[in-house]
């Protein structure tokens, strides 16, 4: 009975090339437990936030899809023929019902199957990972299924890097390795996660207070655009809280008369925001309490940062602090410096993409 936690993965540098290891695409959507007992449906997320509400065309297509009684772990996806919309996906996740219901008719979610973790009576949590796999295809024909599928799975680490490299494009995370032995472990970093990372120089343009009020939370990040416009791309953060403190002196020169002529003055400006610009502040994406207040800097300095990939003109994830690089000016810090794959082709995976 939900709720249930999801295994975890810990991060790994390259794709291993272990014996009896399995490995899946890692999907950039939002992870899901999907319970069904017979006519209800229940999507359980990461933290415990019941999904169902938000996604009720996915609830009619898993009742299709699945046995009467089952607990199955996946990940929802929006797919474009572009590739995998997380932006969309994170827009899905709207307060007032009406709103939910046109979405799902106008962006509707898929679901794609990756282990189960119960079917009928029995716990198959227990079981290895290769015996799941197998129950979980023999109840699952996902060729058979409009937007509910089954995760292509290889044991050939050549295969693996070939979907790392050709599918980044397309908005896959990375890859992930599973071993065949491995039992269900709830909450616990049993898989490996190999994802992409690159560096990039970025202009320091703010940054916000820790929450101890003390130190530096997070650096927040811009690059230009080709019409010479800073836009906000992300923050930098995870600091240790000697490195939080360290930075408050670091910055503290860069604060002096930093709003007078900064580009990002206006942020706050409902207007600016509809224009399409990226600005920091506001409401968070991920939790409408957050408090995004800011301290601006002088756009002067410029960090090297490491980062996973670029979507929609912006970070997907945190970047990390390198360090900062006095070699480098402000204005050389574009969108042009960043290695964007094309995005590579859907269709032999998801119908919705063609």
């Amino acid at each position: 009975m939900p709720p249930v936690k999801p295994m975890l993965a810990k991060t790994h540098a390259g794709v291993p090339r272990d014996p009896g290891l399995l490995f899946e695409p890692k999907w950039d959507g939002f992870r899901c437990i999907v319970f069904r007992d017979g006519d209800t449906v229940e999507l359980g997320s990461r933290n415990d936030r019941p999904l169902t509400r938000y996604f009720p065309e996915l609830v009619d297509l898993l009742k299709e899809a699945l046995p009467e009684r089952c607990v199955v772990d996946g990940e929802i996806v929006i797919v474009t023929g572009q590739g995998l919309d997380f932006d969309t996906l994170q827009n899905r996740l709207h307060p007032a019902e009406s709103r939910v219901r046109k979405l799902a008719k106008e962006t509707p979610a898929s679901f794609v199957a990756f282990d189960l973790l119960a079917l009928g009576d029995e716990d198959v949590t227990g079981k290895p990972f290769r015996e799941r796999r197998a129950l979980l295809e023999s109840m699952l024909d996902a060729s058979e299924l409009q937007r509910v599928h089954l995760t292509p799975l290889t044991d050939d680490p050549d295969v693996a890097q070939d979907w790392f490299t050709r599918f980044e494009g397309a908005g896959f995370d990375g890859v992930m390795a599973k071993s065949a032995d491995l039992s269900y472990q709830q909450d616990k970093r049993v898989m490996l996660k190999i994802k992409h990372e690159r560096t990039a120089d970025c202009v320091v343009a703010g940054f916000r207070w820790h929450k101890d009020g003390e130190g530096v939370g997070s650096l927040l990040l811009g690059l230009f655009d080709d019409e010479g416009t800073l836009h906000h791309v992300g923050v930098a953060a995870s600091f240790t809280a000697a490195k939080r403190k360290s930075l408050v002196t670091e910055l503290a020169p860069l604060r002096e008369n930093a709003l007078e002529s900064h580009p990002w003055r206006e942020w706050a400006d409902f207007m600016a925001q509809q224009a399409g610009g990226r600005m920091p502040g506001g409401l968070s994406r991920w939790n409408n309490g957050k408090d995004l207040s800011w301290e601006p800097l002088r756009t002067e300095l410029v960090a090297e940062v490491r980062y996973e990939h670029l979507q929609s003109g912006r970070f997907r994830h945190g970047a990390r602090l390198v360090h900062f690089r006095s070699d480098r000016t402000p204005e050389s810090c574009t969108y042009a410096q960043l290695d964007e794959a094309a995005p590579a082709e859907l269709g032999e995976i998801f119908q919705e993409a063609k």
